[in-house]
């Protein structure tokens, strides 16, 4: 797809590079332009390619390079491309300069596959936002900034800063504004996957999250062939009608 983010993927490692290959492909939107293993090859590729990709997934251990130094080039010289350090490296000294290089994220080996694939639909949404607008809100801001998640009130636990593992709160406000503005009518896991751009299992991971939240109320819908499907509807439609 011509629209998909385009990935650098930075590993000397094949078999660890392959993984990440299958991660990036698992989430939709992506697509893997080129792997590489050396610095040398990554700044060869970055001068010589046509396209170039819109985030790079780097380890920060390769063997032609020292320390940060290949992120801090890529900053310099590509500053249009992201960064997301993949890498076993987490000493605080390192962490703390690759966010000071603008590393859009930091992920530590061994990867959780949850937590890659998070990153990742995050990173999405981020694009979609600061593609389509030409200014943000100060608390727009703020959900990217972690400062607050755009002031959603939390029916569970305490705030939506602790989220259980999976649920991005950029991603759940999406969800929680589409339900919002069509409270009539109910959304499959189906129907949600295909307007938000994530798999199905992804899709109703959040409306179930939303459902122990207390956020949302399911049915189920019946249709002319096979089994009944679980149907999520907002909840202030179905309290008014009880």
């Amino acid at each position: 797809m011509n629209d998909s983010i385009q990935v650098l993927i930075i590993e000397d490692d094949f078999r660890i590079a392959e993984i990440n290959r299958r991660y990036v492909e698992k989430v939709e939107g992506y697509m893997i332009q080129e792997v590489v293993k050396t610095g040398e090859e990554a700044l060869t590729y970055l001068k010589n390619c046509t396209s170039r990709p819109q985030l790079i997934l780097l380890d920060i251990y390769i063997p032609d390079v020292k320390g940060l130094e290949l992120l801090w080039q890529i900053r310099h010289f590509y500053h249009e491309i992201d960064l997301i350090p993949i890498t076993a490296a987490n000493e605080t000294v390192t962490i703390q300069e690759a966010l000071r290089g603008g590393a859009f994220d930091y992920i530590v080996k061994p990867v959780d596959a949850d937590r890659f694939a998070q990153s990742l639909e995050r990173y999405k949404e981020y694009r979609k936002i600061f593609s389509a607008k030409e200014t943000l809100s100060q608390s727009e801001i703020d959900v990217f900034t972690g400062i607050t998640n755009a002031g959603y009130p939390s029916y569970s636990s305490s705030t939506n800063m602790n989220l259980p593992k999976g649920i991005d709160p950029i991603t759940l406000n999406d969800i929680r504004q589409l339900l919002e503005a069509d409270k009539e009518n109910g959304i499959t896991a189906v129907e949600l996957s295909k307007k938000i751009g994530t798999s199905r299992s992804t899709a109703r991971r959040y409306l179930e999250y939303l459902v122990s939240a207390k956020e949302v109320h399911t049915t189920l819908k019946y249709g002319t062939v096979g089994r009944p499907e679980r149907e999520y509807m907002y909840r202030e439609t179905y309290e008014q009608n009880d």
